[in-house]
């Protein structure tokens, strides 16, 4: 893709909001692990706090990665709204929402946030004939009806598919942000925190799609989608098949130097840097998973990568 048509199609909303840096200590208090807290409210000893916190994570991701299996799921069938986050909303999508039913199993999530509205996870439900299907992640600030298309194709392959709505993301945004903002930001305990609750939130639906008896199961992700993804399969055996679309190893690399993430690295501007981001949100990098990733014929994967 050239470098101007890039930076065109992510700059055409002028909604992106620039926010301080903010370490988000509060919400390290819940994770597996937490002992204490930094010596003092200082960059350096935030810095010092968050790496070595992070280096536990990593060594233990299994247990940062766990959960209570829910026993609240429900299906419902409703109007699917768009939640769009452009600054002007498409009018054609808004128009073909409302005749869009599809039964959707909402859940309490495992992992709770300070926003009741993202505390219940929501999954689309295309059903299909058989014992295979995945669970689909999309893209950070997907909007609820991003990526039917491709639900609906899986669908004609037989593959039955669960197409997760993220953490912050359409139905359970804030009601204080207009984008996704929340998922990824300047904020490194809540952007972590959201890494987690994604990765949480996927193995649960994994739990409803085996309640359904289904035992072929795989995950399809994109951009922000394929690192909750990638995390995902590297802590639960029961995915044997994963697409990673538009995959990064670091979340970090991809702040600094991706086009839709421009004003996040704002945020972090100054007084930090990539060095930094890397090492305060490691956990949150697949790549940082990889010695826990599963090899051989019982999992197969694509990753998929383009550089502009």
């Amino acid at each position: 893709m050239d470098v101007r048509l890039g930076t065109r199609l992510t700059s055409v909303d002028n909604n992106r909001v620039v926010r301080p840096l903010d370490w988000g200590l509060e919400w390290t208090q819940h994770w597996p692990g937490c002992n204490g807290g930094p010596s003092s409210q200082s960059p350096s000893d935030l810095l010092e706090y968050f790496s070595r916190f992070n280096d536990r994570i990593i060594e233990r991701s299994d247990d940062f990665y766990s959960y209570s299996k829910p026993n609240d799921f429900r299906l419902e069938r409703r109007e699917v709204q768009v939640f769009s986050t452009r600054e002007v909303p498409d009018p054609k999508l808004e128009e073909k929402s409302p005749r869009n039913l599809r039964r959707i199993p909402p859940l309490h999530v495992a992992v709770k946030t300070a926003y009741p509205e993202n505390d219940q996870a929501n999954a689309r439900w295309f059903p299909a004939p058989g014992r295979r299907a995945v669970v689909l992640l999309p893209h950070w600030n997907a909007d609820a009806l991003a990526y039917n298309s491709l639900c609906r194709a899986l669908n004609w392959m037989g593959i039955a598919v669960l197409r997760l709505s993220l953490p912050h993301h359409d139905i359970r945004r804030p009601a204080e942000i207009h984008r996704a903002d929340y998922a990824v930001s300047a904020n490194i305990g809540r952007t972590m925190d959201a890494m987690r609750q994604g990765v949480v939130d996927v193995r649960c639906c994994l739990d409803w799609l085996e309640s359904q008896g289904y035992n072929q199961m795989g995950i399809v992700g994109t951009s922000l989608g394929s690192c909750y993804a990638f995390i995902a399969t590297a802590h639960d055996s029961r995915i044997s098949v994963a697409a990673f679309n538009h995959a990064s190893t670091y979340v970090a690399d991809v702040v600094w130097h991706g086009q839709s993430t421009r004003m996040s690295a704002k945020d972090w501007n100054p007084p930090s840097n990539s060095t930094t981001s890397a090492k305060s949100g490691a956990p949150s990098a697949p790549w940082s998973t990889s010695t826990n990733f599963p090899a051989g014929p019982a999992n197969r994967s694509l990753f998929m990568h383009v550089t502009i």
